[in-house]
């Protein structure tokens, strides 16, 4: 499994050119970045030649379509999606990815309609590039009620909802903060396949009630409760080979300056890894 970095735990890292050659740097293989950026900047061979060069690829880029709001908003963003995906493609990226809130201020039936139909339209044009979309259901307790109406938040609701939009390039986005927070076991991820999984992240929980847990409260691998070696050691069981990459979301910047928080990364894989007999 690749060790892979978003921005999310670096601080100001910069520029996605400065991420790239940090990762490099650090031991990571991957980057999260903007495909169709970097091109923009550096041009497909300058690009191409940039993650050649630092011995990294591109994990996954975001899925920029606004698929949770208006009809307006989201065939505005449409438009742009075949020449991101195009970009990704290019630089081989085969994963885009998407968060799923666990509550709408939508009614829920009919805004599972809405969705189902969206992101069966998101998969089909990135589906024509060879990449797949992965959805990552969101597990903390306290956003379960931060609007209107539930959702779905487990891992089971998310599969069913994936056979429902019936693309085969359609998968999991499976984050361990969520895995955690559902109170799932390593049980629960030998039960899966390795094709229904497209991206992981791995971060880690404060020692405190799983309900508490907050999204934006997260640790770095190893530094919390979460049993990342476990979680680690069943997606290499299933035979999972994608990126496994780093996110931690914290209420505040970090103190740190990038390239501690970018050593800090390093030690945390290296300790994770470890437990999880990958090291």
């Amino acid at each position: 499994m690749l060790r892979g970095l978003s921005r999310a735990g670096l601080g100001a890292i910069g520029s996605d050119e400065n991420m790239i050659a940090a990762a490099s740097k650090y031991g990571f293989q991957t980057v999260d970045v903007d495909a169709k950026g970097l091109i923009d900047r550096n041009g497909l061979e300058g690009a191409r030649e940039l993650l050649a060069k630092n011995e990294v690829s591109i994990g996954s880029i975001g899925l920029s379509v606004e698929w949770r709001d208006t009809e307006e908003k989201f065939r505005e963003g449409l438009r742009r999606l075949a020449e991101e995906a195009a970009a990704a493609a290019a630089l081989g990226c085969r994963v885009c990815c998407t968060y799923v809130l666990p509550a709408t201020n939508f009614k829920a039936a009919h805004f599972a309609v809405i969705a189902t139909r969206r992101l069966r339209t998101c998969a089909q044009i990135l589906g024509a590039y060879g990449i797949s979309l992965g959805l990552e259901f969101v597990g903390p307790h306290h956003l379960r009620t931060a609007w209107a109406n539930p959702f779905l938040w487990t891992v089971e609701e998310t599969l069913d909802w994936i056979a429902a939009i019936g693309e085969p390039n359609v998968g999991l986005l499976f984050d361990a903060y969520h895995w955690y927070t559902n109170g799932l076991s390593v049980a629960d991820i030998d039960a899966l396949s390795p094709e229904q999984i497209v991206h992981v992240h791995i971060n880690d929980a404060p020692d405190l009630p799983v309900e508490e847990v907050r999204d934006n409260g997260r640790l770095y691998p190893g530094e919390g409760v979460i049993d990342l070696g476990g979680f680690l050691g069943a997606l290499n069981r299933i035979g999972y080979k994608g990126s496994v990459t780093q996110e931690i979301l914290s209420a505040e910047a970090p103190t740190q300056s990038p390239e501690e928080l970018l050593v800090r990364s390093q030690q945390a894989y290296d300790r994770v890894y470890k437990a999880a007999g990958l090291a």
